[in-house]
């Protein structure tokens, strides 16, 4: 319950200067959601002998019991995914991208279905549990309409032109191995497996087990939708002992994670000569000019900083700002920050929610906690809030931050964003890109081709002008991922779809080989080749 003022009965003083977070009513209990009806109908078909659980960060409590797999059962899952990949590939691709869209409509008709379990597998608020509908859907239509033009036999220019015909064929890879993470469960579990799928794959996908009703719901959309059950193949288990069980099997490697294990994924796919992609940390800067439009730029950095309370690879956590600016937008900012409310409800209304897990907890109160010590000044935020969950901490700001403090360079991965000033906007990019992470960033400024003049110097793979993050990552026909520490490969357009792909080149040579011929002996026939090749330069030939 809460008062008109928006505090919170029942809970500890709050310090002055803290703010005080309002947690709307819940009318709904993870029990009403998570039936053993659906989870029994959701894990079926789940390849594990062994049992599991997982739990929502609201409370700490069970959600589910859920199988568990070994690395035999792994492989067993990979066995029935090839023997229903050859099938899958030989549907026409149009009749597969048929079924993405189908899986669009399903998920936005039945999108409250999986907000409830992504609010309680992950803890967000409802609104940035929406942020994976919206991704997952733009994904779902983009290749749903774009990948018969993506996947399309490609004609080229042969050696011989007009008696040289090339074509550029896409074979689908096979069996992708995807390791997805807790942090999006329906955006980086379906969503980067929706391009693999159309390609003509087949997917055994590891999700994290604390968040696996979400990736089953949208299994089960998925074969609703027209998916043969066989092509997508999920098990659950520990990262250690199921990971690698799923990379050693791999035709193809999707993984999403920490740059930590990333490498070590990275370093079991080169050792048996395949491919992957990999998005993984970042300690991404906004940068505010000193012409912004400061309102707008507050409200910009509460989305950026705080949504999903900061467990967003892409999100905001280096904030650099003109001094001339600098006390004007932190006022802003600063208000808006306290104004946050932080609440557990099935519904829409709180602004943001909780962390996963004890580890992300004690993370954020480790950089927190470490920078005050060491002269750092809190402007909003700052503490846990057990009066709201185990897990919520307030969404905080840091002034003052200096290395070497580890909120300075570490990735927090958390409701924290520390504040910079900066005189010189070459020094403000080079702060910016003295990181070895290089996955978004933000330019706030009035002046749109100063801003993209001055984000192209910027190192990272997606930067966005008066926005955080949602305009490149919601562009889905353009590249997205990282730079450096921040990964390999990118998703969406046509990078995100061919990557899932082996090229296969067939040249058909007609009329004249393409060595001595017609009565020329091996000096005729190179002098003819030479000749040949310098017309060819003459005519612009490509």
């Amino acid at each position: 319950m809460t008062d008109s003022q928006g505090s919170t009965q029942g809970t500890a003083p709050t310090p002055p200067g803290n703010p005080v977070f309002a947690t709307p009513a819940g009318t709904r209990t993870a029990a009403d959601v998570v039936t053993p009806e659906l989870v029994a109908r959701l894990t079926r078909g789940v390849t594990g002998s062994g049992r599991t659980a997982n739990h929502t960060p609201f409370t700490g409590e069970k959600l589910a019991d859920l199988p568990e797999s070994t690395p035999e059962e792994v492989a067993e899952a990979y066995e029935a995914a090839r023997a229903a990949q050859q099938a899958w590939a030989a549907t026409p691709v149009r009749q597969r991208a048929a079924v993405l869209l189908r899986f669009h409509d399903l998920v936005l008709r039945r999108q409250a279905e999986v907000l409830d379990l992504i609010q309680l597998e992950t803890g967000k608020a409802r609104l940035h549990a929406h942020e994976e509908v919206q991704a997952v859907a733009l994904a779902a239509r983009h290749y749903g309409r774009r990948a018969s033009a993506y996947l399309r036999p490609k004609g080229h220019t042969g050696v011989v032109p007009t008696l040289t015909k090339v074509t550029e064929l896409r074979q689908p890879r096979g069996v992708v191995g995807q390791i997805a993470p807790w942090n999006y469960p329906l955006e980086l579990s379906v969503g980067d497996a929706l391009p693999a799928f159309v390609a003509g794959n087949a997917v055994v996908m590891k999700p994290d087990t604390e968040t696996a009703l979400t990736a089953l719901w949208a299994r089960e959309l998925l074969i609703e939708a027209g998916l043969p059950a066989g092509v997508w193949q999920v098990v659950l288990g520990e990262g250690p002992v199921v990971g690698p069980a799923v990379v050693r099997h791999a035709d193809y490697v999707s993984f999403t994670g920490s740059t930590r294990t990333g490498r070590e994924v990275a370093q079991a796919a080169a050792a048996r000569l395949v491919g992957c992609s990999l998005e993984l940390g970042g300690k991404n800067a906004m940068l505010v000019l000193h012409d912004a439009d400061l309102d707008k730029a507050a409200a910009g950095a509460v989305r950026g900083c705080f949504s999903s309370a900061g467990q967003l690879c892409i999100s905001i956590e280096r904030l650099y700002v003109h001094e001339s600016v600098a006390d004007a937008f932190l006022e802003r900012f600063a208000a808006r920050t306290r104004a946050m409310r932080l609440g557990t409800a099935l519904a829409y209304g709180a602004d943001m929610g909780s962390l996963v897990s004890e580890r992300q907890l004690e993370n954020v109160v480790r950089h927190v906690e470490e920078a005050v010590a060491k002269g750092a000044t809190v402007v909003a935020g700052g503490r846990p809030r057990p009066d709201v969950g185990p897990l919520f901490h307030e969404p905080t700001i840091l002034d003052g931050v200096e290395a070497p403090m580890a909120v300075c360079a570490e990735e927090t991965f958390g409701p924290v964003v520390s504040v910079y000033r900066f005189s010189d906007e070459d020094d403000a990019v080079e702060r910016a890109n003295a990181t070895p992470y290089g996955l978004n960033s933000s330019v706030w400024t009035r002046d749109g081709r100063r801003g993209r003049a001055l984000a192209a110097r910027l190192r990272t793979g997606t930067v966005n002008v008066n926005e955080l993050y949602a305009a490149a990552y919601g562009s889905v026909a353009a590249p997205m991922g990282g730079m450096g520490d921040s990964g390999l490969g990118r998703r969406h357009g046509s990078e995100g779809i061919l990557k899932y792909t082996e090229a296969q080149t067939v040249a058909q040579q007609r009329l004249i080989p393409l060595g001595p011929s017609f009565g020329l002996d091996d000096a005729q026939y190179a002098a003819f080749m030479s000749r040949s090749l310098r017309v060819m330069k003459a005519l612009r030939l490509r």
